[in-house]
């Protein structure tokens, strides 16, 4: 077969296979489509500017930037800020600002832009300061004061100040102070202020008769007379001295440029001054008749003639003196007064007390002794006595005596005790002044309990006790919440009425309260509400022992012979005795007095009976009444004398003393009757003591 260029021609299997570059099919396709075409990518580009700038507007805030002066130059720095007529469309967030404006202070900041559509920015530039000058003629040196400072002296030159209203005053010493009000235009430009100062002063001329006189202005020596001088307006106070002559001394009223040639002053010549003494000192002077004082006393008198100068004291001879003195002349007058004497006879006890007259020793106190005609402080003293002291005149030619007791200090005391004293709430006590005397009742007397053993007691300890029950508008005052309630419908509350329902320990806090009131220190410890232990040496308010009771309501007189009632020794009462279980209780009392109508029902307001011998209401009837004491075993007689006895240290109840409304048989109407609880009762209420102290 012959070579043949033919395609169809198989190859040759001898012949060498040649690589060639593969090209993938999408590539080949690529290549063929990346051809930039120049319309396309103008449209592109247009889009873009188009969709940007549509975004722009749709981002962008309206502002308005409201400047002024009208004018100035306006600068805005903040990314995108495209300026449309009047107004700028601005991104939100910040952007810097700047204003300028020629004679104004530029403006350069940060203003941020809020997510509102249309906003507008008000920037108002400040004027730069004006330039001034001041000047005041040919008076220099003052003050230049603006708006109240001082800014510097005439001649001012350039000096800056802010544009707008000011005040501005010129001083300087001596000349009226200029002021005015001024406006400053400001933007650097030139203002000036002249004023011409006026002179504050006036010349005054001084003439004196004779000549030489200095003349002193407010404390000041301007010159000899005559003389001619500078005085600023006003008042002023004007003296002219000259030797051996009287001081001239007036009030100078000077008006600024007004001068004055003042009238010639006649200078009188100088007063002698003359030293006055007198022994003893404090004499009366009278010089021609008028009163000058006391010696020792310096008195001027008119030089060249004769004066009468007459001393006169109490108790001493009148003296007199004719005194001449010259002008500017310094001399002294002594006299020595004799005294005018009566004899006075001192009698005093005790014999050894020492007498003082005026405050000097004089020995003892029993003498007679030579005095002056004239008031004196006659005292008379000795330890452990009052001192006495008195104002005495003895008087010649009388025979005159002073007889004087003095008192010991415990006489003083006793005296001075007041026999009645009044409580918080007009609560009256009256002062008990007890002794010795025998507690319960014979076994032989009718009515008496076991509980009633006969005990000897001494009362050494004076004791204030309440002349009436506590009632319920005192009680109110410690405790405004307590009721003393009602029985058999009739109340028990009224104000006058004896407090009731009280148990022992309120009452006893009453009388802590009552010793708070008047600074006094408590009788009862107390722990909360309980009642603890007590002081007894205290001279706080108490309840009365039981031996103190019984002494107020049994003791008549005669500690040996004790009532047995509140109104002697026989029963029935009397009438009107006091507020017993009567008639009117009948119908739910079981034992009553059956002839006997007190009028009330329940309790009656306090003193509503006569007292008893020693001056106390309801002792017996009303209310029976708690006592300080302890209810439990006592002595008998024969056995040692309790001494001012507080009863028992402790126990379960307190000791009840008294009869009461509810009470009508012969037992409880005794004086010696003891009951004894631990609770409140509507016919237990009680009355206050205390120890009278030192």
């Amino acid at each position: 077969m012959s070579e043949s260029n033919s395609p169809h021609e198989l190859p040759d299997d001898n012949a060498p296979i040649e690589a060639v570059d593969f090209v993938p099919l999408d590539a080949q396709r690529k290549s063929a489509a990346f051809t930039i075409n120049p319309a396309r990518a103008a449209l592109g580009s247009a889009l873009a500017v188009f969709l940007a700038a549509g975004w722009f507007v749709l981002s962008a805030r309206s502002v308005f930037f409201d400047v002024a002066p009208i004018g100035s130059e306006l600068d805005v720095d903040g990314g995108l800020a495209l300026q449309i007529g009047p107004r700028y469309l601005v991104l939100e967030g910040d952007i810097d600002v700047s204003v300028s404006a020629e004679g104004y202070q530029e403006y350069a900041g940060i203003i941020t832009v809020g997510p509102e559509q249309a906003q507008t920015f008000a920037i108002e530039l400040t004027p730069l300061p004006g330039l001034l000058d001041v000047a005041t003629g040919s008076v220099s040196g003052a003050d230049v004061v603006i708006d109240g400072r001082v800014v510097g002296t005439t001649p001012l030159s350039g000096f800056e100040v802010a544009a707008g209203d000011h005040t501005v005053q010129l001083r300087k010493e001596r000349y009226e102070t200029f002021e005015t009000a001024l406006t400053m235009e400001g933007k650097r430009q030139q203002q000036r202020l002249d004023a011409e100062l006026l002179p504050a002063w006036a010349d005054i001329a001084f003439t004196t008769t004779p000549a030489g006189a200095t003349v002193t202005i407010d404390g000041v020596d301007i010159g000899p007379t005559p003389l001619q001088t500078e005085v600023l307006e006003g008042e002023h106070e004007v003296i002219v001295k000259l030797a051996a002559h009287k001081a001239w001394t007036d009030t100078l009223t000077v008006v600024a440029r007004e001068d004055q040639n003042l009238p010639a002053i006649p200078l009188e010549p100088a007063d002698g001054l003359v030293m006055l003494r007198s022994t003893p000192g404090g004499a009366n002077v009278t010089v021609d008749g008028t009163f000058r004082g006391q010696t020792p006393i310096e008195l001027t008198l008119a030089p060249g003639r004769n004066h009468n100068v007459v001393f006169f004291l109490n108790g001493y001879q009148e003296a007199s003196r004719a005194v001449r003195t010259s002008a500017a002349d310094e001399s002294t007058v002594a006299v020595e007064l004799e005294p005018i004497t009566s004899s006075v006879r001192i009698s005093a006890t005790p014999a050894d007390a020492e007498l003082y007259i005026n405050g000097q020793l004089r020995g003892r106190a029993d003498q007679q002794i030579e005095l002056l005609a004239a008031s004196q402080t006659i005292e008379i003293r000795k330890d452990g006595y009052v001192p006495y002291s008195t104002t005495f005149i003895s008087r010649p030619g009388l025979a005159q005596q002073l007889v004087v007791s003095l008192k010991t200090l415990e006489q003083q005391r006793q005296e001075n005790i007041k026999t009645e004293i009044a409580a918080t709430g007009d609560l009256k006590l009256k002062l008990i002044y007890p002794g010795n005397f025998t507690l319960g009742a014979s076994r032989r007397e009718a009515g008496r309990q076991a509980n009633e053993v006969l005990r000897n007691v001494s009362l050494s300890k004076p004791f204030y006790m309440s002349l009436t029950e506590v009632t319920n508008s005192q009680f109110a005052l410690f405790d405004k919440e307590h009721s003393s309630g009602v029985v058999e419908g009739r109340t028990l509350a009224n104000a006058t009425q004896p407090v009731v329902q009280v148990t022992w320990e309120k009452a006893a806090l009453f009388c802590n309260w009552l010793s708070q009131q008047e600074g006094l220190p408590a009788f009862y410890v107390v722990d909360g509400e309980t009642i603890t232990g007590v002081n007894p040496d205290s001279t706080g308010y108490r309840l009365p022992t039981e031996a103190e009771w019984d002494w107020v309501a049994r003791v008549n007189g005669d500690p040996a012979s004790l009532l047995r009632f509140p109104w002697g020794a026989e029963l029935p009462p009397p009438a009107n005795q006091g507020n017993y279980a009567d008639v009117s209780a009948g119908n739910f009392l079981g034992r009553i007095l059956r002839d006997y109508d007190d009028g009330y029902m329940g309790t009656s307001p306090v003193s509503s009976f006569a007292a008893n011998a020693n001056g106390f209401y309801d002792i017996g009837g009303n209310v029976a009444e708690w006592v300080h004491d302890w209810y439990g075993t006592v002595g008998t007689v024969g056995t040692e004398v309790q001494q001012d006895p507080l009863g028992p240290a402790s126990g379960t109840y307190h000791v009840i003393k008294g009869s009461s409304w509810a009470h009508g048989t012969v037992t409880e109407l005794r004086l010696s009757f003891r009951d004894y609880h631990n609770a409140a009762r509507d016919d237990v209420g009680f009355r206050v003591a205390r120890y009278l102290g030192e």
